[in-house]
């Protein structure tokens, strides 16, 4: 990533989030701050709007548009799912006011409010993250993501700084890395897309020591484009 003031402005705004968070006592991102610092690596994210009030919904839902998602954002709820906290496929604003002041009422008194979010639609989901190891630092992490990520175990590793070439190699080296061609009717997966998404992802574990992990799951290939649905960052202790 070539050095600009845009770039080093970015950085800075990662760096505050982090910042922030040990200020409130955390280690843990919301999905919300975990994507924001994404953002500022320009790693592709959903499009989203964190809502805190149920009276500002409605904007934020006419802005995102139909159809889209829902997610309670609290860094204190890890398994938003089990806790009824993801609803998907959202189409009309009678619904998403309604899904609204159920889950406005079950995140009474966390941290954190609504994620507006786009809806990605795509078959093929990836995982991707960046983890500190004691001896050799942060190292990278790709494979075949989604609810099977633990069961299917398809990853490759590779260790920071990362190179192009070094990114490519990670693609080919899983089991399933035919999933990433034309198939069944699916364009080709983009994988300059990816490769820069891996190499961004090495470049924040060394840019930012305070991170010890990232977890990007699932990442969805739209069409030929991937995208960040969801994302965990966790901070060192301290």
């Amino acid at each position: 990533m070539p050095i600009t003031e845009a770039n080093l402005m970015n950085k800075e705004k990662a760096r505050k989030i982090i910042r922030d968070v040990y200020r409130e006592g955390r280690q843990t991102l919301s999905e919300y701050e975990s994507k924001q610092v994404l953002a500022a690596y320009d790693i592709p994210v959903t499009r989203e709007i964190l809502v805190t009030h149920q009276s500002d919904l409605e904007k934020a839902v006419q802005e995102i548009g139909f159809p889209l998602v829902m997610k309670g954002c609290t860094p204190e709820i890890a398994h938003k799912t089990e806790k009824g906290l993801v609803h998907m496929d959202i189409r009309t604003v009678r619904e998403a006011k309604k899904v609204g002041r159920e889950m406005m009422s079950k995140i009474t008194g966390f941290q954190g409010g609504i994620l507006i979010q786009e809806m990605i639609q795509g078959r093929r989901e990836l995982v991707m993250g960046m983890t500190r190891d004691a001896q050799f630092g942060p190292c990278v992490m790709f494979g075949l993501g989604g609810i099977f990520t633990e069961i299917l175990n398809d990853v490759a590793f590779r260790h920071a700084p990362l190179s192009k070439s070094e990114a490519f190699d990670m693609m080919q080296d899983i089991r399933g890395h035919k999933i990433l061609e034309d198939v069944r009717g699916m364009a080709a997966a983009n994988r300059q897309i990816l490769a820069d998404m891996l190499i961004k992802l090495s470049l924040i574990g060394i840019d930012i020591s305070e991170i010890q992990e990232i977890d990007l799951n699932p990442v969805i290939i739209c069409d030929s484009r991937p995208v960040v649905v969801d994302a965990l960052l966790v901070l060192k202790n301290g």
